[in-house]
């Protein structure tokens, strides 16, 4: 199963920055733009200012594979969000890179996989995945991908080949790589045997330390 579509276009008018470099980044961020570079197809890369407020508003919108639809200064240009950092303290929109891309042109994208159901009961699910990368075409990309484990029993293991993708999608990730397992979830017996375990590994250290110490 997938989430809806990251790649419906978003129209965004943006300017291009005839001054680079940190401090005109950081002069751009003040007046509510984030710095981007726009580069793919044999393109000189373009630096441009995009307005973060509506920027952010594609993102959680459409994901941070988001297609955009660019208005560059008259100009229009289809691109991939490729990449975007974000302040570690602040959160706010640091910088984007965008890829140039044209109507039916296939990518490569990692996506987010999301669980959803419960498992039968008794059992604990462990995701050790939680990205896969795909191919698809630009304005077909899948904001994520759903597992469900409802019901599913312990000894189960679910693999990024077993996982169903949508109609144009296919998966570039290993098709081995496990995703999902289901194991049996431990009882409160077990948890307090090795509760008990632990304090009676400690005793006889602490027995011997008293023993060299009255030494």
């Amino acid at each position: 199963m997938s989430k809806k579509n990251a790649s419906t276009s978003n129209n965004i008018a943006v300017t291009v920055r005839k001054d680079t470099g940190k401090g005109a980044s950081r002069r751009a961020r003040r007046d509510g733009q984030v710095p981007a570079v726009l580069y793919g197809h044999g393109t000189a890369p373009e630096h441009l200012s995009l307005p973060a407020r509506d920027f952010a508003a594609v993102l959680r919108n459409s994901g941070t594979n988001a297609v955009l639809t660019l208005d560059i200064e008259g100009r229009e240009q289809l691109a991939l969000t490729k990449t975007i950092e974000i302040h570690p303290i602040r959160r706010n929109l640091v910088h984007a890179d965008l890829l140039v891309v044209r109507k039916g042109e296939k990518v490569h994208v990692e996506v987010n996989v999301h669980i959803e159901g419960e498992a039968a009961s008794g059992t604990l699910v462990t995701q050790d995945a939680n990205t896969l990368e795909i191919e698809a075409e630009a304005l077909s990309i899948p904001e994520s991908l759903t597992v469900s484990v409802e019901g599913l029993e312990a000894g189960t293991q679910v693999t990024a080949g077993s996982i169903e993708l949508p109609k144009g999608v296919s998966l570039v990730s290993d098709p081995e790589t496990l995703v999902v397992n289901v194991v049996t979830a431990p009882s409160a017996a077990d948890l307090e045997s090795e509760g008990g375990g632990s304090e009676g590994a400690e005793a006889p250290a602490a027995e011997a330390a008293e023993g060299s110490t009255e030494e």
